[in-house]
């Protein structure tokens, strides 16, 4: 699994070098680190467009030493700079032409310490990519040796629910790591001057966490059956909450942990496309997330199934 990791010259993109590095040694696979030039538009004729990229690529490049000292010794990686008119072009342009299974990217760097920031270009990234895209929590540092110990789906029981599934297992058995699924319960507080409502409100609920345990169930006895290498350690859990805040912190998460999200159904097939409720999930994850399109989750999948090769 060839990953393509952005890497902004100014160091902001540490936490996407940490967490290329331990996806790619818990895949066995090479990175492509990548700094994005930028190309003036329209071009202009003076001489000071070229000279300012000629800085840009000369400040990159020694930018690359910085990377090359961040990344394990056991990761083999590639160092390009790609000129394009923004970051996420030349990151998809790059992603292409190595063709790269995933993107990895860091968080916005004016976002909350932990958890995930969607900046302009991660945002795009995410609404457009036709590949998974990785992205870690604002701060994300992990030990040189660190792997991916644990896959997490987060299973909504929607369209597409079981691609996902099969395809984090896939992924899991590729990593040597465990899966679970996770659901979310979100039980708003009721205002003050409710009185009639709340015991349906709390029956709907109730009603769905009933059919969700059902439904991770039934998934994960798939994964056992059709899924070769499926790790042994599967598990189901919900984590509940006023807030959605509150419903994630309810789930023990740990170092090493991959929360995997899929695309919005109502989304285009071959890219990535957040719908509200698994946006609300990205921007609250305290652990590395890779949001992957439907289309991807369900060759991921089928790999999972066929491909012995896929599994160490």
């Amino acid at each position: 699994m060839t990953l393509v990791v952005g890497y902004a010259p100014d160091g902001r993109s540490r936490a996407a070098l940490h967490l290329a590095g331990a996806l790619a040694r818990s895949a066995g696979e090479d990175l492509v680190v990548c700094a994005v030039v930028p190309v003036a538009w329209p071009p202009g004729p003076a001489r000071v467009d070229a000279e300012y990229r000629d800085h840009l690529e000369r400040t990159a490049r020694e930018a690359f030493e910085e990377a090359r000292a961040r990344l394990p010794a056991d990761v083999h990686a590639d160092f390009v700079v790609e000129h394009a008119r923004s970051a996420p072009a030349g990151l998809l342009d790059v992603a292409a032409a190595r063709e790269a299974e995933a993107i990895v990217v860091g968080s916005s760097s004016g976002g909350a310490l932990g958890r995930v920031s969607l900046g302009s270009a991660s945002d795009r990234l995410v609404h457009s990519a036709p590949i998974p895209v990785a992205m870690t929590p604002s701060g994300y540092r992990c030990p040189p040796d660190a792997r991916v110990t644990r896959v997490t789906a987060a299973f909504g029981g929607a369209e597409g629910a079981d691609d996902l599934v099969v395809a984090a297992a896939g992924l899991a058995a590729r990593f040597g790591a465990s899966l679970r699924l996770v659901s979310f319960a979100v039980r708003p507080r009721p205002p003050y001057t409710a009185g009639v409502g709340r015991i349906g409100d709390e029956a709907a609920v109730d009603e769905w966490v009933e059919a969700i345990r059902a439904a991770a169930d039934a998934a994960l006895a798939d994964v056992r059956e059709h899924v070769p290498h499926a790790p042994d350690d599967l598990d189901a859990v919900i984590g509940h909450g006023e807030t959605w805040d509150e419903a994630i912190d309810d789930v023990e998460w740990d170092d090493g942990d991959l929360l995997v999200v899929g695309s919005s159904s109502i989304g285009p097939l071959r890219r990535v496309f957040l719908g509200s409720r698994a946006s609300k999930i990205v921007r609250r994850s305290p652990v590395p997330v890779a949001v992957v399109p439907r289309g991807a989750a369900a060759e991921l999948a089928d790999r999972a199934v066929h491909d012995e090769e896929a599994h160490r």
